[in-house]
């Protein structure tokens, strides 16, 4: 059951990874530092949006609408912070 914690907690971290690759590519893209017309660049922004879209979308449907400021990345990794959070307070469980 060990492993079970460990798996679940990897994921948990590889999430919480891609949602910052994202914010922080959506930054440098909005700064005009990134490029979406280099290939290397569209191709890691498009597949980071196919992953997280499906989550983003379900959240910006219950999020009042802002304007143009999104916080559905945000409310998505405060519920993995969240998940975090109950996985390690219920580690003992697992073993």
């Amino acid at each position: 059951m060990g492993s079970l914690h460990q798996i679940l907690s990897m994921i948990l971290d590889i999430a919480w990874f891609i949602m910052i690759a994202h914010i922080i590519m959506s930054w440098l893209i909005n700064f005009q530092v990134l490029n979406l017309r280099q290939p290397l660049v569209s191709q890691l922004w498009f597949g980071l949006n196919r992953l997280l879209d499906p989550v983003y979308t379900r959240i910006r449907r219950i999020l009042p609408n802002m304007g143009g400021l999104d916080l559905a990345p945000l409310v998505a990794l405060v519920g993995l912070a969240a998940l975090r959070i109950i996985l390690a307070n219920n580690a003992m469980s697992f073993y």
